[in-house]
């Protein structure tokens, strides 16, 4: 669907909005859905779309995947959380998993940023030099 420059332009608006001290606040995204709803401005289907795609982008850079071949003990838990916050603030949303393929080291997913320092992918690009 083809949205208009102005509805980009009141979608970004409304978003930002929604956001208090940084963070995007659940509350006020619906208040604003329910508003734009009942006035129906002109392109609000393209406003609402547009606000969908930007939350849903929000949520997804807020949350980080940690995996580790082992279960990682509660004090380098907390010194993970304690660092991926330090990088990319409070609002971020952390979970733990096992991966008993990666060997070792510990892979962490955070929105599209990738770090992976698992031994299976060193052994993988040692493979690939060969």
């Amino acid at each position: 669907m083809k949205i208009s420059k102005q509805a980009q332009r009141d979608a970004r608006q409304l978003f930002r909005s929604c956001q208090k001290d940084g963070l995007l606040d659940e509350n006020q995204v619906r208040q604003a859905v329910t508003l734009v709803l009942e006035k129906q401005p002109r392109g609000y289907i393209g406003i609402l779309a547009r606000l969908h795609r930007l939350v849903k982008l929000n949520l997804q850079g807020r949350a980080a995947h940690v995996e580790s071949a082992t279960a990682l003990p509660a004090d380098q838990q907390a010194s993970v959380t304690h660092e991926i916050k330090a990088k990319y603030g409070q609002g971020v949303n952390i979970s733990f998993g096992q991966n008993p393929a990666l060997i070792g080291g510990l892979r962490i997913q955070v929105g599209s940023d990738l770090y992976d320092g698992s031994v299976k992918t060193r052994l993988n690009k040692l493979e690939e030099s060969f």
